[in-house]
């Protein structure tokens, strides 16, 4: 029988598999897979409910850590501010909306995003 191993972090999203319960589910073959209620699939956070605010909060996430890992050259005067404007347009951002044309679009999360900017 294969197990999940609980201590699973991915680095996209930095969350761990969020269950409320300790439902499983047998497949045959003698595999069992847990039910819960969000995980991160290829960087992006699934969940049960099919909204999309788990997604939207670590693509904000990863949004702002990649910001952070670019604010010498943001705030470097010896690069031209187009140059700059260009790097956050073609890193940041696009980083945080990756995956976006997918999810299900609410009034929070336009909030959300026009918050970030």
């Amino acid at each position: 029988m294969y197990k999940v191993m609980r201590s699973f972090i991915c680095r996209g999203c930095s969350n761990r598999v969020i269950s409320t319960g300790h439902t499983s589910v047998d497949i045959g073959a003698s595999a069992n897979l847990e039910l819960v209620d969000k995980f991160c699939y290829l960087g992006d956070m699934l969940s049960v409910d099919g909204d999309a605010d788990a997604a939207v909060e670590a693509r904000i996430r990863i949004g702002w850590n990649k910001f952070r890992q670019l604010v010498p050259l943001l705030n470097n005067r010896d690069i031209s501010l187009i140059r700059r404007g260009m790097l956050y347009s073609s890193c940041v951002r696009s980083s945080m909306l990756h995956g976006s044309e997918t999810w299900p679009v609410s009034k929070k999360m336009k909030w959300h995003f026009s918050e970030q900017g």
